[in-house]
């Protein structure tokens, strides 16, 4: 993997203050020193883990290195033993890959070698000479190696280590236009050196066996061509590799060392920034780091090894951010469905590369799933325009999260797919199903996160709440807005769920429109009631031409359960109005006008098979009125009012007292004689006030309830029913 250099100035001899930097992206660590000198010794681990937020430094056979970000932007080095899962906080550590148990930092000025395999006891070496301005270029063992500036203004490549207690510092020399040093390794036992030429992009390799004395570096025959400083190599015994960009397009080629060319070249895309990883025998390790959390498909992302004799291909891990060489395998930091996420260690084997996990992280996972949620145990949909903020909190943002809010009794459910969602994934609910405002009771909630990436299983969660909604006397549906009835000229009768949150200030139907049924024809009188059954949705009444009355429960589901016969002899009304509560007892009570213009009141019962008590007597002199409609308390007053119209077509407001009676009338305003119909429809644009419905060959409106009994209503026009104003006999 890469690993950016690290810089020291002149004065290597001054104590060190900066503070350890570790950036994890694509499987990158950039590094810079840290102060400290002592070692502390970690908590026993029941068993060898990679805790979250830990990234993968180096390893060895014995253990591993990884580094955290702090929070101070410095980062804790930790080494894990492999045995015990022991941790040790080692602060003075760098990010180096040394591919051994070796772990190299820097105190006082001087770099601190310690053996993690043999209890971790510090050695030191000092850069010593003239050596200034050096670059960390690289580590092998506990081998360290430093560029630094030539008199010929290119670079020189120094090797610091300690054998027997003595320090040894050689220069190794190549020419004198040589700059940009990068070291890599293999098992420790061969060094690939990589480097530029001055006023040249083309990138030369060295290597080295480690027992070669000074100078005795083989120049392989060949140069890789230009590239950039980020491209990764690899060496085995019998194999060299690096990455290369010609036009832009990734390609790693592969090259015996017992021959002069490459002789293959495996394709790894347009800017993929995939990586060589390394050899396990005859197979070479590859792919795009960082797959976990990209937004795109890309089989890449997989760690691939491909066989060098046969051509075959195996997928090792589904993804992978960090790897290192071993002298004895390549530990890699990834993950798959099979064994979740941590470290890996692949080991060569007869038929292809081993994979084992070594240290799962806890509870992690290459499926997605949900961390936390807000959502609210009941849905004030009456509340904030019907709108109600819903938030979860994922392991992981590239997903597409399918919302799922479904209603229990019916299956009736709302849907949205949030791609990509924000931290968290925030979702605004408008409190409808279907396009009609959501009924009320037990809900539940699912949420199903599809990684983008192809990258893990689908993660779920599910919940629930409930909806609560003040009741509406008109509402058919248990959904607490307003439902309309209107009969056709055939007979039939249909049904419309109107929105009580105004649409553009306009109260609007929800779509589509649903039958209720054919027949209604046999009745010359059909009436919303209110709830006269004492069930949660609004029920209706019809007379037929013989003058007897039925009543239709309804379901609240915008359905009626089979007619009930309330009685006969009601054809001696001209007009009836159900559905208000005016005498202060909570239950919907009715007036009729007789022929002889006689107000008769019928008080409520609340029960299913008998509904209304027997008729008081209010007065006469109502004859003078063609239209009739319980409105529900639109005066501020104690009880439901009533208007009515007269033979000019002015509308009129009696105020009820509570009793069943009503004050004086309170003219209202002339030109109603334009509608057919006038339907207390309830509250339909959700502000507490009860509204009036007006049907007819002029249109259409509703007229809100203002709460004044001097000027009861402002009109308002309403999509519902427009350009249909006589195709309906009856509007209730």
């Amino acid at each position: 993997m890469k690993h950016a250099h690290t810089r020291h100035g002149r004065r290597l001899a001054v104590a060190v203050t900066a503070v350890l930097a570790v950036t994890a992206t694509a499987g990158t660590l950039v590094t810079a020193p840290v102060a400290g000198a002592t070692v502390v010794a970690g908590v026993q681990d029941a068993s060898v883990t990679l805790p979250a937020g830990e990234v993968l430094a180096s390893a060895g056979t014995t253990g591993f290195l990884t580094s955290k970000d702090d929070g101070t932007g410095g980062a804790t080095m930790t080494w894990t033993k492999f045995a015990d899962g022991s941790r040790t906080t080692i602060p003075e550590a760098y990010g180096l890959p040394t591919r051994s148990d070796t772990v190299i930092g820097q105190q006082d000025g001087q770099f601190v070698l310690r053996d993690m395999a043999s209890g971790g006891y510090p050695v030191y070496v000092k850069p010593a000479g003239r050596i200034e301005d050096y670059m960390v270029v690289g580590a092998v063992g506990s081998t360290v190696y430093l560029s630094a500036p030539n008199n010929n203004g290119a670079q020189d490549l120094y090797r610091l280590t300690r054998v027997n207690g003595v320090q040894q510092q050689e220069r190794i020399s190549y020419q004198n236009d040589a700059q940009n040093f990068r070291v890599m390794a293999h098992s420790g036992a061969d060094v690939l050196i990589l480097f530029t030429r001055k006023g040249s992009g083309d990138t030369h390799t060295y290597w080295q066996a480690t027992a070669s004395v000074l100078g005795g570096f083989m120049r392989t025959p060949w140069t890789t061509g230009a590239r950039d400083s980020s491209g990764t190599a690899a060496i085995s015994p019998s194999y060299l590799a690096w990455t290369e960009y010609p036009d832009g397009v990734t390609r790693l080629a592969v090259q015996k060392r017992s021959e002069y060319a490459p002789f293959k070249s495996i394709n790894l895309g347009v800017g993929t920034g995939g990586e060589l990883v390394g050899f396990s025998g005859d197979w070479v390790l590859y792919g795009v780091p960082g797959g976990l959390n990209a937004s795109v498909r890309n089989p890449l992302h997989a760690l691939t090894a491909q066989n060098l004799v046969t051509g075959a291909t195996t997928t090792l891990l589904d993804h992978f951010t960090a790897a290192t060489v071993t002298p004895d395998g390549i530990v890699v930091q990834g993950g798959r469905m099979t064994d979740g996420e941590g470290l890996f260690k692949i080991t060569e084997s007869a038929t292809e590369p081993q994979v084992a996990l070594v240290a799962p992280t806890p509870g992690a996972s290459s499926t997605p799933s949900v961390v936390g949620s807000k959502v609210p145990a009941v849905a004030q949909l009456d509340r904030n325009g019907g709108l109600v903020p819903m938030e979860w909190t994922l392991s992981r943002s590239n997903v597409t999260l399918d919302v799922t809010l479904r209603h229990n009794a019916t299956g009736k459910a709302f849907t949205k797919r949030l791609v990509e969602p924000t931290a968290p994934a925030r979702l605004t609910w408008d409190g409808l199903t279907g396009g009609v405002s959501a009924p009320n009771g037990a809900y539940t909630w699912q949420v199903v996160a599809t990684p983008l990436n192809g990258i893990g299983g689908q993660g779920y969660a599910t919940g629930s709440f409930t909806v609560a909604r003040q009741a509406n006397p008109h509402d058919l549906t248990d959904n607490g807005s307003p439902d309309l009835l209107a009969r056709d000229a055939s007979g039939t009768l249909w049904r419309d769920d109107t929105l009580d949150w105004p649409v553009a200030g306009q109260v609007t139907p929800a779509k589509p429109r649903v039958k209720v049924g054919a027949g209604w024809n046999a009745y010359n009188l059909i009436e919303s009631a209110g709830n006269i059954a004492g069930a949660p949705a609004g029920d209706l009444i019809a007379r037929d031409t013989t003058g007897v009355l039925w009543s239709f429960l309804g379901k609240g589901d915008g359905t009626f359960a089979n007619r009930v016969k309330i009685g006969p002899g009601w054809g001696v009304y001209t007009a009836m109005a159900p559905g208000s509560d005016l005498t202060g007892d909570g239950k919907a009570d009715m007036v009729a006008t007789d022929t002889a213009g006689v107000l008769w009141l019928y008080k409520g019962t609340g029960a299913w098979n008998a509904p209304y008590s027997g008729r008081t007597r209010l007065g006469p002199g109502w004859g003078a009125y063609n239209q009739i409609t319980a409105t529900g308390n639109i005066s501020g007053g104690p009880a439901g009012d009533l208007v009515a119209r007269d033979a000019s077509g002015v509308l009129w407001l009696y105020q009820g007292k509570g009793d069943g009676t009503f004050a004086g009338r309170v003219r209202i305003g002339g030109g109603w004689n334009a509608y057919s119909q006038l339907v207390g429809v309830g509250d339909a644009n959700n502000d507490g006030r009860p509204d009036l419905l007006a049907y007819g060959a002029a249109g259409t409106h509703v007229f809100l309830g203002t709460g004044s009994w001097s000027a009861p209503f402002t009109k308002s026009t309403t999509p519902l029913y427009a350009g249909e104003g006589t195709k309906f006999t009856s509007v209730s």
